[in-house]
C-alpha cells in the first residue's frame, strides 16, 4: 500500500515524499515584485514538503494583481529568487514555480494598465490594491495578437524560473484567472478559434502547456486546475465535460503533474459544492495527479492508499508548520494558522511558527 512518506518519482524530480506545499500567495516581495531575503527562511523552513510549488509569480506587470507579489519578468526579481531556491536546495528540498496571469483580476492601479482576459467582462467583489480594495474594472477582449505576446511571456518567464534555480515550472490555469477564464463558458463569450466548444476553450491551455514544454522539457512542466465550481465569479455549465477535456489534454502531452484543487462545501477557502471531477480526470491524465484543499493525515492517507491521488498538496496547514511533514508522521498536533498575518509585512505570522521540537523546548 502506498503511503504519504514513500518517494516518488516525478518527470525529473525524485521526490522523498508525497506530502507537497500547496503554492501560497503571502505579499512579502517589494512593489517590484523581487523576492526578498526573508521569503528565503520562508521556503527553506518547509523544505521537508516533498515538492514546494511557490506561491504564484507574475510573469508581467500586465498580469500581476497582487500587491507585494513576486514576479519573474525581469533580471532583478532573477536575482532576487536564486537565494531562495538555492536556501531550499540546501535543505534538501525541490522547489518549482508557479506562472500567473491574474487576467480580468488585475486593477489598472498596480501598473498594468486595463487588464485583458478572453472577453470583455468584468469581475464580481473587489481588487486588493496598495491603497485598499477597489472594485474591478471591465477587461478588454484580448485579441490574436495578445494571446500570442501573453504565451510569449510564459515562456519568458519559464527561462528565467530556470535561471534563477527552480526545478520546474507550474501553469496557474485554476481559481478564475487568465487561462481559467478562457476554459470556462461563463467567462469566456468567445467565437472565433478560443471559444464556444469546450475543445477551443482548452486551446490557450494546450498552447501555453506546449510552449512551456518546448522551453523547459515535459518532465519539468506541471499545471494546476480548480475544476469543481465557481471561483472569483467565474463557472461553467458542464465543468465535468471542460475539465475532463483539460485532463486528456495535458495527459497527451506528458506533462509531469497536474494539481486539481477542490474544495468541498465546508472549504476555508473558495468553497464548492460541486462533486470532485478528479475520479474522471484520473482516468485521462497518466501523470503525477495531485489533490489540494482542506486535506488532514487521514484524509490524505486514504486518497494515496486508494490510487485516486499520487501526492496530496496541504497550503494553510504549511504555513503555521514549517515542519508539517515531520507532524504529520509524528501524528502531532498542528499550529493553527493566524489569518491576520497571511499577507501582512515582515517576519510575524511568515517566519516565527514554532517547530515540533521548539515547541518541547519551550
Amino acid at each position: 500500500m502506498t503511503s504519504l512518506f514513500d518517494p516518488i518519482t516525478v518527470g525529473a524530480l525524485t521526490l522523498r515524499n508525497r506530502i507537497w506545499m500547496a503554492p501560497l500567495t503571502r505579499g512579502r516581495a517589494t512593489r517590484e515584485g523581487v523576492p526578498t531575503a526573508i521569503m528565503a527562511d520562508y521556503y527553506a523552513q518547509r523544505a521537508g514538503a516533498g515538492l514546494i510549488i511557490s506561491e504564484a509569480t507574475g510573469i508581467s506587470r500586465e498580469g500581476l494583481g497582487w500587491p507585494n507579489a513576486p514576479g519573474l519578468w525581469n533580471e532583478a526579481q532573477v536575482e532576487g529568487w536564486k537565494p531562495v531556491t538555492d536556501a531550499v536546495h540546501r535543505a534538501g528540498g525541490r522547489i518549482v514555480a508557479q506562472l500567473w496571469h491574474m487576467g480580468r483580476l488585475v486593477h489598472p492601479d498596480l501598473g498594468g494598465g486595463q487588464p485583458v482576459s478572453a472577453s470583455a467582462t468584468t469581475a464580481p467583489f473587489k481588487a486588493h490594491t496598495y491603497e485598499g480594495k477597489k472594485p474591478y474594472v471591465e477587461a478588454r477582449a484580448a485579441t490574436l495578437d495578445d494571446i500570442r505576446r501573453i504565451t510569449g511571456d510564459y515562456v519568458r518567464a519559464a527561462r528565467h524560473a530556470l535561471a534563477a534555480g527552480f526545478d520546474g515550472v507550474q501553469l496557474h490555469a485554476a481559481n478564475g484567472y487568465l487561462v481559467d477564464q478562457f476554459l470556462r463558458d461563463g467567462s469566456n463569450l468567445r467565437d472565433d478559434a478560443y471559444g464556444g466548444p469546450v475543445e477551443n476553450r482548452i486551446r490557450l491551455l494546450r498552447e501555453v502547456t506546449e510552449a512551456l514544454i518546448a522551453e523547459v522539457g515535459k518532465d519539468r512542466t506541471h499545471a494546476r486546475l480548480s475544476p469543481n465550481g465557481a471561483v472569483q465569479g467565474v463557472d461553467d455549465s458542464d465543468p465535468r465535460l471542460l475539465f475532463t477535456a483539460a485532463g486528456a489534454a495535458l495527459g497527451e502531452l506528458g506533462i509531469a503533474s497536474l494539481e486539481l484543487r477542490e474544495p468541498g462545501s465546508q472549504s476555508t477557502f473558495l468553497a464548492s459544492d460541486v462533486d470532485p471531477i478528479s475520479p474522471s480526470i484520473r482516468k485521462v491524465f497518466g501523470g503525477a495527479l495531485v489533490l489540494n484543499s482542506d486535506y488532514r493525515l487521514d484524509s490524505a492517507r486514504d486518497r494515496v492508499a486508494d490510487g485516486l491521488a499520487d501526492a496530496i498538496s496541504f497550503g494553510r496547514p504549511f504555513i503555521a508548520n514549517p515542519d508539517l511533514v515531520e507532524r504529520l508522521r509524528a501524528n502531532a498536533g498542528l499550529n493553527e494558522a493566524d489569518v491576520a498575518t497571511f499577507y501582512s509585512p515582515g517576519a510575524e505570522g511568515y517566519v516565527d511558527y514554532p517547530t515540533l521540537p521548539e515547541q518541547a523546548a519551550a
